[in-house]
């Protein structure tokens, strides 16, 4: 997992007054009419927004996410401002956010602290002499730091990760499920990339290492950083293949603390489950086995030295953004610049903003909806979910590829299917977390600890399916395939997204498309495991199986044949749950816009006809630039497809071929037996 100073990368423009950031709908400037829809639909609709709009310095990418988060971040910072400048009482959750960000912001006293914050950690690594001491000092670290929703991040640099999730076998009750770690770089592949490319990249790892380790006066840094990174190598070489820690399955492998002794030996299990204080938790899902094994057998025979070495630099990069400035500045240059291609890092007051959010999440949520969330915007939105529910349920009982049995059970999950749109019904409380408004080191250690400790509490515990994955300010959206149930921000539902001052249809193009798609992970490869009651069960008879992953393997070749790079490929396994949730969305969006006529046309706008307004805002809101690191790592680690290829999701459709006249000679035209259908 990448240090948090890295995954902030998201950065604000100044702000400018709301009224002046309307996104204008299908308008011919940010379109390119030159090309044919056919053979590029992305760059028809975004041809000219791609050709004036220039990545910000201080970001990776740029695009519609972007722009919502461009409306948010403004109001975000007006709450702060008010929480800072007001007289809230100690301990309340504004004085919270207050201190939170003011601790944050104030970077002349972190550095005037020095490396004194980082003693202790340092003091209990220097502390590891024996192989019992190692099992303590691991266990102490374990952090449910795992995170799947953001980034999608399976593991994390402490050497395991914990996370809550649903058990698959008691959908009843949350189960803990360890996970592997240890990396610092993003993922596997990167450590055992034999090309001249990867190669490179090591040794600049390796420069990285050294001068972070220097920073923090540690002696002989640049042997020390060989140390690191051989064993970041080795730790790499256990981990499982991100495609394959997508499977489900995974989540079978379930462990009692003796089971850890017999199937991982090498760490002393017993005292690192009792030194991260789950010495009563009996069963934990082992949810990546052979590297769990692998990690395990690590501890027992590499070095204690290379332990130490290792544990002394994550704990530096860890802490980075609230450490002084030097090693701060050298964390960016390697995350941001060398690895992300930003040239100039966020501002510190943005960054604040950013880790208040996240560490008071829900606090600054309830904030945010009472002042920017209109009960009218929420009823508008859940309106459109039953739309697209209904639309989906439509779907599939006029399936004719499958059997009836299967139907009722595909149907009595999208009937139990739980949607939350907003907010939460019940706001969680930060009353456990200290924040100290003079320590900011602290408070991230702080945060960490009180979310372990919640995660550790509620193993076995029965599950509350309304509780809510993302806050509210989160521009984004998310299925909980285990849970049947989703969750829709309040942020997302503004602008370019969704606008209530535009038609209906454009409005079902953008944001019934994400809807559908939420509402569709409950049916792609992974969430087609899960039955209605969140048990990993194969509720589809042989036949129907055969022809959903037959089809979903057409899909997966689709992809894999979009190319950005000569040298680089999409992989159409790793974005295929995110790839069939994309095409059954939209085919769902599209039956709620056309019932929601009732039989009749939409009106033309700007001479567009209906269907065209609807595919444009489809494509409109996946309109995206990346730089070319950014854009090489995210193929390379992340679930989804990059936009310019989700927008082709278009050339599956009957009807986008009718509304844009596309022909067999037109590059993206594919006969009708190679269009993947399946809900």
């Amino acid at each position: 997992m990448r240090p948090i100073s890295s995954l902030l990368f998201l950065a604000i423009l100044p702000a400018v007054p709301l009224a002046a950031q309307a996104v204008p709908a299908l308008d011919r400037a940010e379109m390119d009419t030159t090309v044919r829809p056919g053979d590029n639909f992305y760059q028809f609709v975004n041809g000219g927004w791609l050709a004036r709009t220039e990545i910000p310095a201080d970001r990776g990418s740029y695009g519609s996410f972007n722009m919502a988060d461009e409306r948010v971040q403004p109001r975000l910072r007006a709450l702060v401002k008010d929480a800072v400048d007001g007289d809230a009482k100690a301990g309340s959750d504004q004085r919270k956010i207050a201190d939170a960000y003011t601790a944050y912001l104030d970077q002349d006293a972190i550095d005037r602290r020095g490396l004194a914050p980082l003693q202790a950690d340092l003091a209990a690594i220097g502390k590891i002499r024996g192989r019992t001491s190692l099992a303590r000092y691991i266990g102490g670290t374990l952090r449910a730091d795992v995170d799947v929703l953001n980034d999608g991040d399976l593991d994390t640099d402490h050497l395991f990760g914990l996370y809550l999730e649903r058990d698959f076998a008691v959908p009843a009750k949350y189960a803990g499920v360890l996970m592997q770690g240890g990396l610092m770089l993003p993922d596997r592949a990167y450590y055992l990339d034999s090309t001249t490319a990867g190669t490179a990249l090591l040794g600049k790892y390796h420069e990285h290492v050294s001068r972070m380790l220097t920073l923090a006066g540690v002696a002989n840094a640049d042997a020390m950083a060989t140390g690191v990174l051989a064993l970041e190598t080795r730790l790499a070489a256990t981990h499982m293949d991100r495609t394959e820690t997508w499977e489900p399955k995974n989540g079978t492998h379930r462990w009692a603390q003796r089971d850890f002794i017999r199937l991982a030996p090498g760490l002393d299990w017993p005292r690192f489950f009792s030194a991260a204080g789950m010495s009563t938790v009996d069963t934990l899902i082992a949810w990546q086995p052979d590297a769990i094994a692998g990690l395990s057998a690590l501890a027992a025979t590499e070095p204690l030295a290379a332990w130490r070495a290792l544990f002394t630099y994550h704990a530096i990069e860890r802490r980075a953004n609230v450490l002084p400035r030097p090693i701060e500045a050298e964390s960016f240059a390697f995350f941001g610049t060398t690895l992300g291609g930003v040239a100039v890092q966020r501002p510190r007051a943005d960054r604040a903003i950013a880790t208040t959010s996240a560490a008071l999440g829900f606090a600054v949520g309830r904030l945010y909806v009472e002042r920017y969330f209109p009960a009218s915007d929420k009823a508008r939105a859940e309106k459109m979910v039953a739309d697209i529910i209904a639309a989906f349920d439509r779907r599939i009982q006029t399936i004719d590829w499958m059997a009836p049995a299967t139907k009722a059970e595909a149907r009595r999950k999208l009937q139990t299917l739980r949607v939350s749109v907003g907010y939460p019904d019940v706001w969680p409380t930060y009353a456990d977390l200290r924040i100290d408004r003079g320590d900011a080191y602290g408070n991230a250690e702080r945060v960490e600890a009180r979310d372990f400790r919640s995660a550790v509490a509620r193993i076995g515990r029965p599950v509350d399916r309304a509780e809510w994955a993302m806050v509210p300010q989160q521009v984004n959206a998310v299925n909980l395939p285990a849970m049947n149930a989703m969750n829709f921000p309040a942020a997302i539902l503004q602008p370019p997204f969704f606008d209530g001052m535009r038609p209906d249809v454009m409005n079902y193009g953008a944001m019934g498309a994400v809807i559908g798609h939420e509402i569709s992970h409950s049916f792609d490869n992974l969430g087609a495991t899960f039955d209605a009651d969140g048990r990993l069960r194969n509720w589809w008879t042989p036949d129907d199986l055969t022809r959903f992953n037959t089809q979903a393997d057409r899909l997966a070749a689709q992809y894999d044949a979009y190319r950005p790079f000569p040298d680089l490929a999409v992989n159409g396994k790793l974005t295929l749950a995110e790839d069939l949730a994309d095409l059954a969305g939209l085919s769902a969006a599209y039956d709620a816009y056309r019932a929601s006529l009732g039989g009749a046309e939409a009106p033309t706008v700007a001479g567009w006809t209906g269907d065209q307004q609807f595919f444009i805002s489809f494509a409109e809101a996946w309109r995206s630039k990346m730089r070319e690191a950014s854009l090489r790592g995210r193929i390379r680690t992340d679930g989804h497809a990059p936009p310019q290829y989700r927008a082709l999701t278009v050339r599956n459709l009957d009807p986008w071929y009718a509304a844009f006249g596309v022909q067999p000679n037109d590059t993206l035209y594919l006969t009708p037996d190679l269009r993947v259908r399946i809900w």
